[in-house]
C-alpha cells in the first residue's frame, strides 16, 4: 500500500510531495523553473540524511519546515 504526503504545495505546479511504499521512499520535485525531479530513498535515515543536506536555507525559504514535514513521514 502507497501512502501520500503532500510536503509543500505553493500552487499547482510548484510542490513536494513523498510517496511512502513500505521501507521505500519517493521524493517528487515539481517546479515550474525545471520541471519534474524524482528522488528514491530506501529508509527514513536515508530521507532523512538527503533531505538535510538538499533542503539548505541558501537554495529554499522555508528549507526548515520542509525538512520538519519529511521528519514526520
Amino acid at each position: 500500500m502507497t501512502k501520500k504526503h503532500v510536503v509543500y504545495k505553493e500552487d499547482k505546479w510548484n510542490m513536494i510531495t513523498a510517496e511512502v511504499e513500505g521501507a521505500r521512499i519517493v521524493v517528487r520535485e515539481i517546479s515550474t523553473e525545471w520541471g519534474e525531479d524524482t528522488y528514491v530513498l530506501n529508509g527514513r535515515p536515508e530521507l532523512i540524511d538527503w533531505a538535510e543536506k538538499h533542503f539548505t536555507p541558501d537554495k529554499y525559504k522555508n528549507a526548515a519546515d520542509i525538512i520538519a514535514k519529511l521528519k514526520d513521514i
